[in-house]
């Protein structure tokens, strides 16, 4: 059996409702990583994509985070309508789905559009 091309994470994350961070699971991410597996399946991939639900990617504002690898592109806001697309235009055609990558300044930082702005004491 080849080696998998490519593996989609999809956090599962859940943070009490009361946490100052949101979390990805009360979005729909368990339906998001069911949906990927059909997909995957439907496409013909299943022994090329791995889809894994992950625990937090950090992206927690951006959510519900899916994160593809080896190319190591981050998507975020995904939603079940999502899916389809990025199947059939990343992980079949190889191009990434612009409309729904994060930016790069908005991985791993402490600011970006999508976070609340940090108040001073």
């Amino acid at each position: 059996m080849p080696e998998f091309k490519h593996h989609v994470f999809i956090c599962t994350n859940e943070r009490d409702e009361s946490a100052s961070r949101p979390s990805c699971l009360p979005q729909g991410s368990k339906k998001l990583k069911s949906a990927f597996k059909d997909a995957i399946k439907d496409a013909g991939l299943k022994h090329l994509v791995r889809a894994n639900e992950s625990g937090c990617l950090d992206q927690c504002e951006h959510g519900p985070t899916v994160v593809v690898y080896p190319e190591a592109v981050w998507y975020g806001f995904v939603q079940l309508k999502d899916v389809e697309e990025i199947v059939t235009e990343h992980l079949v055609h190889g191009r990434p789905v612009e409309r729904l990558r994060l930016p790069s300044t908005c991985l791993n930082t402490e600011q970006c559009p999508h976070k609340p702005v940090p108040k001073h004491k």
